[in-house]
């Protein structure tokens, strides 16, 4: 990782100060340093990084603007730095009162997705202040380097065998027992659903499902959306709208970058995870529009459109994990473009019937700077996706409230969990933001754990 933490500060690490607007005076800088400053026009703007010189030439340190109080800075903001400081080891001369998420922005930012001939950032030393958790930090980074690098991957690199395979990988790495359901075994297991999805790609479809932690333990059940590729299907989507679509696993994503920091900071839950891989392909046997599946619980759904596929795999997903009655059942996925018209890209909306968890999700969400809003599963909605001819629809018959008919068409799949959230995530930067660049992120999941972590201990 570009940016690395250090137990102990070196007699070679340099000065971060950071400084509020107006108030350069604050920053404890001797004589030439303020002239510097004040030469260069640095009065402590929000994200504006100003390199100071030694009397050699070199670098001595940075200036770093904070803003004025409400001046719309982030919390992870200090990820700039990330990207504008000299390689090297560094420290924050007057740490912020979050000195947590301070130096998570830097860590975050440090991000660069190198895979295919980019450079990489460049090698960040940082030695956090005291009382910062470095260890946990460090889990959380490396969770969200894990989730940008699989939305990244273009789909020749990432399809249902290749998410299997970075699955196989955690499962290995933290000693969790995995299985897998491929291809036509999906029909034998009762899986129905994702089967038909998956099975017009020249990639089987699959159920990835792996466990980890003491039976005894509270059951946590994590539900993933894989779409590796989603084409929409015959119903095609144009080719603008698949621009973006190796990011359709964006869910499944999250989920695994949210197991590993469950099991890497060892929380004492029973953890499991399923995500259903598929892409959305067309060919002679592709599922149709009218077609009607019949779900693994028995529900018969009517197809009103293919491009509405990633709620039909969840279902069959949510159903099985259901089945064991988790004590917390959580899926994730990039859901519907409905979310983002009622949301934009950086605030993922979140469905739940729990008011108690609602309100743990809202708090999490603002310490750890990872926004989040709720929205209603209104019942009287549910009449948008009904069906003449099958028990329900898997679109909504008039074009309104999307993200709210897909969360409430995944409930009718939910029936024994003691509680059940759905969050329809973008898993997309649109463009560089200081703690990351244009390109897959990791949403949710630092909020989500820490709701975790205060329900069952670990971790926070």
């Amino acid at each position: 990782m570009p940016v690395t933490l250090s137990a102990k500060r070196g007699k070679a690490a340099r000065p971060i100060h950071l400084v509020t607007k107006d108030n350069l005076k604050s920053a404890d800088l001797n004589g030439n340093e303020l002239a510097w400053a004040k030469a260069n026009g640095f009065s402590g703007d929000a994200g504006r990084v100003l390199l100071l010189p030694a009397a050699d030439g070199s670098v001595a340190g940075a200036l770093f603007g904070l803003g004025a109080d409400n001046d719309g800075f982030a919390p992870l903001g200090t990820g700039h730095l990330a990207r504008t400081l000299p390689a090297g080891a560094w420290f924050f001369a007057n740490p912020p009162a979050d000195a947590a998420n301070a130096v998570l922005g830097l860590m975050l930012g440090g991000y660069s997705f190198a895979a295919y001939g980019k450079t990489p950032s460049r090698d960040i030393d940082f030695a956090p202040p005291s009382g910062v958790d470095a260890e946990r930090l460090t889990r959380i980074a490396d969770a969200v380097t894990l989730v940008r690098d699989l939305i990244n991957t273009p789909t020749n690199d990432m399809g249902p065998d290749n998410l299997e395979a970075a699955a196989r990988k955690l499962a290995t790495r933290h000693k969790a027992k995995i299985t897998v359901t491929t291809g036509d075994a999906l029909l034998k297991a009762n899986f129905p659903m994702i089967h038909a999805v998956g099975r017009a790609s020249s990639v089987a479809p699959r159920l990835i499902d792996f466990s980890w932690g003491p039976k005894t333990a509270p059951k946590v059940t994590l539900v993933g959306k894989g779409v590796c590729f989603d084409t929409g299907g015959l119903d095609i989507k144009p080719a603008s709208g698949m621009l973006l679509m190796k990011k359709d696993m964006g869910g499944a994503a999250n989920v695994l970058g949210l197991a590993h920091m469950i099991m890497d900071a060892k929380m004492p839950v029973r953890l499991r995870v399923l995500i259903p891989a598929v892409e959305n392909s067309i060919s002679g046997n592709a599922f149709r529009p009218g077609d009607i599946l019949r779900s693994r619980k028995g529900i018969t759904v009517e197809i009103g459109n293919t491009d509405a596929e990633g709620r039909l795999i969840l279902a069959d997903a949510l159903t099985y994990a259901d089945e064991e009655k988790p004590d917390l059942l959580i899926d994730m996925a990039t859901l519907t473009g409905a979310a983002r018209v009622a949301l934009g890209p950086d605030l993922p909306p979140f469905f739940t019937d729990d008011d108690r968890l609602a309100s743990e999700l809202a708090e999490a969400s603002i310490v750890a700077a990872d926004p989040l809003w709720r929205m209603p599963l209104w019942t009287p909605y549910d009449s948008k996706y009904s069906s003449k001819i099958a028990d329900i629809n898997n679109t909504n018959t008039d074009g309104f409230a999307g993200s709210i008919i897909a969360a409430l068409f995944l409930r009718r799949f939910v029936s024994n969990a003691k509680a059940w959230a759905h969050f329809d995530v973008f898993g997309w930067n649109p463009a560089d933001r200081p703690h990351g660049l244009a390109g897959g992120e990791a949403q949710a999941i630092r909020a989500i754990e820490r709701v975790l972590a205060g329900r069952f201990g670990g971790g926070s």
